[in-house]
């Protein structure tokens, strides 16, 4: 039996309150008790168990998807558990010569060229070689640079928003484009592997530039690092390395289950919502798996203004918090980023790109 046939056509109060709260656990929790703050994973992950028992949905097919997740993308056995785990022992192994490299076109390039470069890079790169690489690759690359933990975390949340446009221009990015190119391969669209470059190029691509500079400007005097006989002092090991991975395979699950957990609310309200109010509502990614909404907001019978309002809000609020979108999940775990050191930066961020879009989107 699927999911939408467990759900009930009419709101039922006593699920809707049950949801409404653990909305406000996940959202104001971590940032008032430390501890939770400090063990994200198993928090969400009890969250989403709670979520997923209030609305009555618990399928032996859901616990399967939950533990695949992580380990698996479509069918192939190489998911983001795997990716963490190989990258992480591969600059366990070989940091010395990974942070040469970092340093060294650092200070060849200049701190600003460098951060414009980098973001550019890697935000566009992860349309390709999957948005979960380009997290391990910016996170580790972060670690290395001769930086103050406070400019390490403006450069990882202004790279991860970046990587979250960039990662929808194909269906190789991230989940997000995928469940759109699926959802849309019918008629009258047709979507094919660039339906998104078309689309949406001529938004994100030119977003991912203008995130580059704004970070290459504000940091760029802040990181003037000199690299000449810096020594990286790597401090992983073998077991944070291993154990870090865990948690991202606990994280990614419990963003599945969270997921279903809250379809009610999705089918009752959220995908009734008009479009622009839709946009700002999709904020709610911040804490939820896009692909989800996703999946659940987009159809053949809307119009393309209305889709690409969809996934430019969910792509760009995915990056507002760490449980958002998979690139934070990732840098944070690796940075020991906290939740408020990432809503300190990635709150104001995220709505000011999303003002920015929200404009050219529903405005001009």
């Amino acid at each position: 039996m699927t999911t939408s046939a467990l759900i009930s056509p009419y709101p039922v109060p006593g699920i809707v309150l049950g949801l409404c709260v653990v909305a406000l656990l996940v959202l104001i929790l971590p940032f008032i008790i430390k501890k939770i703050e400090e063990n994200l994973e198993p928090f969400f992950l009890v969250m989403a168990v709670l979520a997923v028992t209030i609305s009555g949905l618990w399928q032996g097919r859901l616990i399967l998807e939950a533990l695949r997740a992580p380990v698996m993308i479509g069918r192939l056995p190489l998911g983001i558990f795997q990716v963490v785990l190989v990258v992480g022992l591969l600059v366990h192994y070989y940091n010395v010569a990974f942070t040469r490299v970092v340093l060294k076109a650092a200070h060849r390039l200049g701190a600003f060229l460098f951060i414009f470069l980098l973001i550019v890079f890697l935000g566009l790169l992860s349309s390709v070689i999957s948005v979960i690489v380009t997290a391990c690759l910016l996170a580790e690359i972060a670690a290395s640079l001769p930086t103050s933990k406070d400019n390490k975390i403006k450069l990882i949340v202004v790279s991860c928003i970046a990587a979250g446009l960039g990662a929808c221009l194909t269906p190789l990015g991230e989940p997000l484009s995928t469940i759109l190119v699926a959802k849309l391969a019918g008629p009258p669209y047709f979507a094919g592997f660039l339906f998104p470059l078309k689309h949406f190029g001529w938004y994100m691509i030119p977003g991912v530039v203008a995130l580059a500079a704004l970070g290459a400007a504000w940091l760029g005097p802040k990181m003037a690092f000199r690299t000449e006989g810096h020594v990286h002092e790597y401090k992983e090991t073998l077991a944070s390395v291993i154990v870090r991975a865990v948690k991202v395979y606990a994280f990614v699950a419990a963003l599945v289950l969270l997921g279903e957990g809250f379809r009610p609310l999705i089918v009752w309200y959220i995908v009734k919502i008009p479009s622009p109010l839709l946009y700002w509502f999709n904020t709610i990614s911040a804490v939820l798996d896009n692909a989800t909404l996703a999946a659940m907001e987009i159809g053949p019978a809307m119009a393309l203004p209305q889709i690409i309002g969809i996934i430019m809000g969910l792509s760009i609020a995915g990056g507002m918090l760490v449980p958002g979108n998979i690139p934070n999940i990732v840098a944070a775990g690796r940075l020991r980023i906290s939740m408020k050191e990432w809503a300190k930066v990635g709150l104001p961020l995220g709505l000011l790109v999303m003002a920015v879009y929200f404009i050219i989107l529903y405005i001009l």
